[in-house]
């Protein structure tokens, strides 16, 4: 491997870098807008956050019996793979634990375009699923129930701890279990010509191959836990109607401050840097007809969630 170049050098080709740049501007400075109108899109689109594309449900068979959220997410900063023989790069978050350990969630971000396309072909879908799920079997030591369902929502967890844990940073305390603060997010790719021989074979002889790896770092953030109060709404026969949250904000001047996810079995509410409350819900709720407000005069949050 070739040595690295000493600091002066790297001072000398940064000036000249600059000079050409300078002369650009000056001789045709149209190509040289061009250049850095490129330059400014390639910088916005890779700093540009990861997004929820859609929730996979499945069940974690040994260590030990639970639930597991698998949020697929579209990432721009992911790699698309260079052909269709060309191995997928993916991007994958800790293995995180609800606090209470009724199930775990774990993120996982392809390039855009790869769950784009799988979006058109169903059969293509599954297979990158399937794929998913023996990497996950693979790379956190976990067995899984082949059976998978796609969730009404397309993500489990607030959007704000997704993107922490697909960027390497520490998930908020109250979600994660103490023992996977340590752990590393790592960068994988999944060679798409083995499809086949993953989803036939025993998983011990299917590869994965490591491309790249980035340790986290940081201390998870403190947050006050709000007082609230939950009621369950029951019509004259006893049946649950709805579940009423009230959630005590005394620091909150605006709704645009919180920030709220809500899935059939948990809700979730954030304000950062402030305030953190996560329940598991008595019931299950329709989250699609939730609803929630605030009343800015005594700063109490009012989240209304049906039950089916």
């Amino acid at each position: 491997m070739a040595a690295p170049s000493p600091p002066e050098d790297l001072l000398a080709q940064v000036t000249q870098l600059w000079s050409m740049l300078d002369e650009m501007a000056e001789s045709t400075p149209d190509s040289y807008h061009k250049f850095m109108q490129q330059q400014l899109e390639g910088a916005k689109q890779y700093c540009a956050p990861p997004e929820p594309h859609l929730c996979l449900q499945t069940h974690i068979l040994d260590p030990s019996e639970k639930s597991l959220f698998i949020n697929l997410c579209s990432w721009k900063r992911v790699p698309a793979p260079i052909s269709p023989t060309n191995p997928i790069p993916l991007s994958a978050g800790p293995l995180e634990e609800v606090s209470d350990k009724l199930y775990s969630i774990i993120d996982i971000a392809y390039n855009p375009t790869v769950l784009q396309k799988r979006e058109e072909n169903q059969a293509e879908m599954d297979q990158l699923i399937r794929l998913t799920l023996k990497y996950v079997e693979e790379h956190y030591s976990l067995s899984l129930s082949h059976s998978y369902h796609i969730a009404t929502f397309t993500l489990k967890g607030s959007l704000r701890r997704m993107k922490q844990s697909l960027r390497g940073g520490p998930p908020p305390a109250p979600l994660v279990n103490k023992n996977t603060r340590n752990e590393r997010t790592l960068r994988f790719v999944i060679t798409s010509s083995n499809a086949t021989l993953l989803l036939n074979k025993d998983v011990k002889q299917s590869k994965v191959h490591l491309i790249e790896e980035i340790a986290s770092m940081g201390l998870p953030e403190e947050f006050i836990t709000p007082a609230y109060e939950l009621t369950i709404v029951k019509d004259a026969n006893r049946k649950p109607l709805k579940i009423e949250l009230k959630v005590e904000l005394p620091e909150v001047s605006s709704v645009s401050e919180c920030e709220l996810s809500i899935s059939r079995d948990d809700v979730i509410v954030e304000v950062p840097e402030k305030y953190r409350l996560q329940l598991n819900l008595p019931e299950l709720v329709d989250e699609e007809a939730t609803t929630a407000t605030f009343n800015k005069r005594n700063g109490v949050l009012l989240i209304t969630m049906p039950i089916p």
